[in-house]
């Protein structure tokens, strides 16, 4: 079985050292075997981080990544737990877009004052966005 370095496993994840000890270190990754006092990760370990890398950027937190990886030996199956996750997801982002959204809404509004006073322009721009 091949063995990976920690500087091999950063330069095949484009993830620097540092996130690696990281994510060892919160129990992302398993703790590797040691070779005089070195790291080995087995070459499945690539996978696990392409899948947080590939998780964060969609907006999971590590908790969240953690919570998955640890689901992978529980009885319940992955597909389910990564649904309900999902689901959760959706309904946050959403929010998000909905805030962004009347954030829009609010600088439109905002852009076409005249008023001279700051206490004129925040009433002009609510008053506009009722």
């Amino acid at each position: 079985m091949e063995e990976l370095s920690i500087g091999e496993v950063a330069r095949r994840t484009g993830l620097r050292t540092s996130a690696i000890r990281y994510y060892e270190s919160i129990n992302l990754l398993p703790p590797p075997r040691r070779v005089s006092g070195q790291r080995r990760y087995a070459p499945e370990t690539v996978q696990t981080l392409e899948f947080v890398q590939t998780a964060r950027r969609i907006g999971f937190s590590l908790t969240e990544i953690q919570s998955l990886l640890e689901k992978r030996q529980g009885e319940v199956p992955l597909g389910a737990h990564w649904q309900g996750l999902v689901q959760h997801k959706l309904i946050e982002v959403q929010n998000v877009i909905n805030q962004a959204q009347t954030m829009q809404h609010l600088l439109v509004q905002g852009g076409g004052c005249s008023c001279t006073t700051l206490e004129e322009c925040i009433d002009c721009v609510l008053a506009n966005c009722q």
